[in-house]
């Protein structure tokens, strides 16, 4: 009996185990199912007609479209400066909102202070503030990368501080307990703690940065995804302005899964569960 328990253990191991392969590709084969069968029900209505080519284009026009972008070279200069314009605004609006958020979490006389104002700031929609940044700034790239920030700083702040409040009291009682005085305190206790929580800030902040860069590539851009939008609109290409969502979407997929690798491999200490 002895030697059969010994002997299941190892087998219980074996099959709950998972291949490296199976755990990449398996989620990766499931999140195409629904993408693919909107493209198969979407061509197929195109091509029977019930979907005006004029109103809504077949996806193989949408795809050809994007391929002639990239071969006469238009296209990587638009993504290219959008993407420069995202990672800009991006790394100002979460230094900007880790600061703030830090010092705002941690002292409660700041919160008093400064919450109310930022909270009143937050609830501007993002259309709002362009007329404001082109008088200001005018039309160049600062106004563009300003309005990206301000989009991604909110989030961002507001994870921060919620993250910096919610840590267990007890842990800081423990510290004070091992002689850790303030500085150690933050380093050691409250902002590894409040790192979950800023980071899903970070993947929220980047959501709406992408959201916020239409309306900055709205204001006298000539190149960048949003400036393809408008030149659709204008010259009445549905395809055109398909093929600029389309391609924001997979822009803003590919940052979110490389921002959930850098979460996944920084929390790797948390005991969470993998598989539902």
């Amino acid at each position: 009996m002895a030697k059969q328990h010994s002997e299941a253990i190892p087998l219980k191991g074996i099959v709950g185990k998972t291949s490296p392969r199976q755990f990449s590709l398996h989620p990766i084969l499931i999140g195409s199912i629904l993408p693919l069968l909107l493209l198969v029900v979407w061509e197929s209505l195109s091509r029977f007609g019930v979907l005006p080519s004029y109103l809504l284009p077949a996806p193989t026009v949408i795809f050809s479209t994007i391929v002639d972008l990239g071969a006469d070279g238009s296209l990587f200069g638009h993504i290219g400066i959008t993407l420069y314009r995202i990672f800009l605004g991006f790394l100002l609006g979460a230094v900007a909102a880790l600061l703030l958020g830090s010092f705002v979490g941690i002292y409660r006389k700041a919160e008093q202070l400064f919450d109310p104002i930022i909270q009143a700031f937050r609830s501007i929609p993002s259309l709002a503030w362009v007329p404001l940044f082109i008088l200001w700034m005018g039309i160049a790239e600062a106004s563009k990368v300003t309005l990206i920030a301000v989009g991604v700083f909110f989030p961002v702040y507001l994870n921060v501080v919620s993250g910096i409040l919610s840590v267990d009291r007890q842990l800081i009682e423990v510290g004070k307990m091992y002689g850790l005085n303030s500085y150690q305190l933050v380093k050691r206790i409250i902002l590894p703690a409040s790192l979950p929580s800023f980071l899903i800030g970070l993947r929220s902040g980047l959501g709406l940065g992408w959201m916020f860069v239409v309306a900055a590539e709205l204001m006298g851009a000539s190149q960048g995804l949003g400036y393809l939008l408008v030149l659709g609109q204008n010259t009445y290409s549905p395809e055109l302005i398909i093929a600029s969502i389309v391609l924001f979407a997979f822009l803003g997929k590919v940052s979110d899964a490389l921002l959930k690798k850098v979460e996944n491999r920084s929390l790797h200490w948390q005991d969470r569960m993998e598989q539902r």
